[in-house]
């Protein structure tokens, strides 16, 4: 997973209640004014900086567990022993470790990122917990390089609105996955003020990514919205591609 700084992406925190209501509704307003500028010149959405790997602590922060839910994620994904996963933008392999769990001892991970750093932060919690059964794989802008037909599942949380080259990432998952393979999609809410403390270009509506997704060949077969911040989609291959 990646994004930008801790600095960039997290609005300092307001001491007092009255003061907070006044920021969401500042950001909120804020939000739906400069949105129209992330737009490219197309009209197509803006990829998203990548975040750096110097921001990488801000993957393990202690009230992770609490805002995304992850062993709930997992079950909602109905990960099974021997499962061939993906964790595609791993980061530090926060998802990545769990998922390695789930599917053990038979099945295994891909988990896959574009900074090498990214992933040397992931060897060393993977020799932390003993885990042997993660493949770090390093990716490119275009290509998650994932075996073709091999996936059951491909997990994506927060780093889809970063892919700089998101149309050809989709067509080499869709590649990756088996027939029956299923893709979990989370992103932060464009929408509302339950994840105003993001940037907006590190947000998405179930517009844009319905809008980007579909004609990639994908179909929605399912919506979650049991996370405080985030939108759960989990997508398969649309059967007219």
């Amino acid at each position: 997973m990646s994004v930008m700084n801790l600095q960039a992406r997290r609005t300092p925190a307001f001491p007092r209640p009255r003061a907070v209501v006044a920021a969401l509704i500042a950001a909120t307003v804020l939000a739906a004014a400069v949105w129209p500028a992330l737009a490219g010149p197309d009209g197509d959405r803006r990829p998203a900086p990548v975040m750096s790997w110097r921001g990488a602590s801000w993957l393990e922060r202690p009230d992770r567990d609490a805002e995304q839910r992850p062993d709930e994620v997992i079950r909602a994904m109905g990960l099974e022993r021997g499962d061939v996963v993906a964790d595609l933008g791993c980061g530090t392999g926060y998802f990545a470790r769990r998922m390695a769990r789930a599917v053990a001892p038979e099945g295994r991970v891909y988990a896959v990122d574009i900074q090498p750093e990214m992933l040397d932060f992931l060897r060393k919690g993977l020799e932390e917990e003993g885990l042997a059964n993660v493949e770090p794989v390093l990716a490119k802008t275009d290509d998650p390089n994932l075996p073709p037909g091999a996936l059951d599942w491909i997990l994506l949380v927060d780093v889809y609105h970063e892919l700089q080259q998101p149309k050809a990432v989709l067509a080499k998952m869709r590649e990756a996955l088996k027939p029956d393979g299923k893709v979990a999609l989370l992103e932060y809410r464009l929408e509302g003020l339950s994840a105003v403390h993001i940037l907006p270009e590190h947000r998405m509506s179930p517009e844009q990514v319905l809008r980007e997704w579909e004609p990639a060949g994908y179909r929605l077969a399912a919506r979650h919205e049991f996370l405080p911040s985030q939108h759960f989609f989990v997508f398969e291959k649309a059967e007219d591609r």
